[in-house]
């Protein structure tokens, strides 16, 4: 392949060269336990305590109020049944949405099995939630909303800091799994209101098998993982201090470049969407036109699968995505798709492009430029798009 072209940087991204040096010390010459009392260990222990200020930072938070996990989907699991055992003798009612993330659905799936109740919040056709649904499903015994930052498939972002309002004003914890979100824009959790936040390390340059939870020190919940007393006995398990040096790096760069990122991404996410819209006929974007993570974009495709598209894209050398890396191999068209109002037979039809800081105008001219002979040639051979050609 003469040229590759990575898109697909919602499912993972690559590692960070300055992340990559800062972890390679701490696999042959710092590589001691950080739990242990003895001196070798201590820049191990420091390394993990430097990270996580630096991730502290990151959120406005307090460093203690951080926790390494093996990543994103951990920290949802962690953060909805630690507070479903935690809190069940004031309530079994949780609120979440019908587009999150599997990890938290397939979680709430699991709880509703244990005798706890879920509802579903609806979202409107650019999937952001419905406040008013949610004021109206708070129940006396409900002790958890937990609503995603920014959705991973269609990118549109939610009113963080409304929800946030409204489970304080009910004094009601608020999780949001932020996955997609950390270290893409700014999120202050005091300011927002948030108790727990789920991220992940590989989504923002950093190495895959690590993530943290940022747990308010105000809320009392018990270990996911039992065992040793790591990370103040809420998380057993020998740190991954290789991991978390490199997440740590990778959010002292984000934060770092976050703006000229922003920058740089929406201007050409915008200019190609524009282009794909305005050039190929009967596409839809889905998710909020302007209220979206900025290297999101999500195209409907009429009369198409988009596994057909992908498999020629990827002839071209461009990788990209038909929804979440985590349900890759399902042939079931998307839940957030479905969620937002797209009929079954579309849904099978829409392509996921995510940018980097590294994609380029010259980058996303080829993609469309393909992209076009792509979907006029899949098109002359659809029965569906004869179909229609017929009836007009």
């Amino acid at each position: 392949m003469s040229r590759l072209i990575y898109l697909d940087n919602a499912a993972t991204t690559k590692v960070l060269p300055e992340a990559f040096e800062a972890m390679k010390p701490y696999f042959m010459e710092q590589y001691g336990n950080p739990s242990s009392i003895y001196g070798f260990a201590a820049e191990s222990k420091k390394a993990v305590e430097n990270a996580r200020e630096t991730i502290a930072n990151l959120l406005h938070a307090k460093s203690r109020e951080i926790y390494f996990t093996g990543g994103g989907s951990e920290s949802d699991n962690w953060a909805l049944k630690a507070v479903a055992d935690a809190y069940a003798s004031k309530g079994k009612h949780i609120i979440t949405t019908k587009v999150e993330h599997h990890a938290i659905l397939h979680t709430c799936n699991y709880l509703e099995k244990q005798g706890f109740e879920v509802t579903y919040l609806d979202v409107d056709e650019y999937g952001v939630v419905d406040l008013e649904q949610l004021k109206a499903s708070i129940r006396p015994d409900t002790i958890l909303i937990s609503v995603m930052f920014a959705n991973n498939e269609i990118g549109t972002l939610m009113p963080i800091k409304e929800i946030g309002r409204i489970a304080k004003d009910n004094n009601i914890l608020f999780h949001t799994d932020a996955v997609q979100a950390f270290g893409h824009m700014q999120i202050d959790v005091e300011e927002l209101g948030i108790d727990l936040l789920s991220a992940s390390g590989h989504k923002i340059n950093g190495p895959k098998g690590i993530g943290i939870m940022y747990l308010r020190d105000t809320v009392k919940i018990g270990s996911f993982v039992q065992g040793g007393a790591q990370e103040r006995n809420r998380r057993a398990g020998t740190h991954n201090v290789p991991g978390i040096v490199g997440m740590g790096a990778a959010v002292a760069y984000a934060r770092e470049h976050m703006q000229e990122r922003i920058a740089h991404e929406k201007e050409l996410r915008d200019y190609t969407i524009q282009r794909i819209l305005k050039e190929i006929p009967h596409t839809k974007l889905n998710g909020h036109p302007t209220k979206r993570l900025s290297n999101n974009i999500n195209i409907g495709f009429e009369f198409i699968e988009g596994e057909s598209i992908l498999i020629l894209l990827d002839q071209l050398g461009i990788c990209a995505s038909s929804g979440s890396a985590c349900t890759s191999g399902s042939l079931d068209p998307s839940h957030v798709l479905l969620a937002i109002g797209v009929p079954h037979e579309k849904a099978h039809g829409s392509i996921r492009f995510t940018l980097s800081e590294e994609t380029t105008k010259v980058d996303m001219d080829y993609v469309v430029d393909n992209l076009k002979k792509i979907i006029e040639r899949l098109r002359s051979m659809s029965p569906l798009y004869e179909d229609f050609v017929k009836k007009q």
